[in-house]
Parts: structure tokens; C-alpha cells; sequence
């Protein structure tokens, strides 16, 4: 799933909804970005949300170790992030695992 990110060039940020992550859950457009850059990351499809194009998840974290859950799809080879908050309990136990997981190895 990680392979889609390869193919990106940026991000892509609607003028209209650019600061609606910072006043709904106070998530930065720039933590937004940089959970992308950060390791492990889990992706995966949205299929519930992808009704009129395909969408996406991820789960991250920030440079300041912040668990973000993040709804993206992917325009024109850019990222366009849909919605950004912190993951909820399950989320984090998941993300939890997967970075036992990368560590183990």
C-alpha cells in the first residue's frame, strides 16, 4: 500500500477546507505532511468513503510524536488530505502494534 505514496510529487491543499483540520481537531496542515515522512506508517483503503473516488487512510505520527488518523485521496499525483484528527483508542492499539512489530525485526 506504501507504494502509492511513491508516486506523489506534494501535497495538495483546498483553499476552501485549508484550515478546517486546525479548527475541528487543532491539527496543523504541516503535521499533516509530516506523518507522511515518519515510520511505520499504515495506509490503507477507504472503501466506505470512496463512493465518487478513491480514498485512503493513514495512521502516523507527527515530529513531536503526535497519532494522527488522516483521510486522503490522491489528485494529479498529490496528496490531498480530506481530514486529520488524533487516532482514537483503537487506532493507537493498532499503530502500537505495527510499531512493536518494526522494531522487532
Amino acid at each position: 500500500m506504501i507504494k502509492i505514496l511513491k508516486e506523489y510529487e506534494g501535497f495538495d491543499w483546498n483553499k476552501g477546507t485549508i484550515n478546517k483540520n486546525y479548527r475541528k481537531h487543532k491539527v496543523r496542515n504541516v503535521e499533516c505532511e509530516e506523518v507522511y515522512f515518519n515510520l511505520p506508517l499504515i495506509i490503507a483503503d477507504d472503501p466506505e468513503h470512496s463512493e465518487k473516488e478513491l480514498r485512503y487512510y493513514v495512521l502516523g505520527r507527527t515530529e513531536e510524536n503526535r497519532y494522527l488518523f488522516i483521510s486522503f485521496t490522491i489528485r494529479k499525483k498529490l496528496i490531498r488530505i480530506i481530514s486529520a484528527r488524533d487516532m482514537n483508542k483503537r487506532e493507537r492499539k493498532i499503530y502500537e502494534q505495527k510499531i512493536k512489530s518494526y522494531t522487532d525485526i
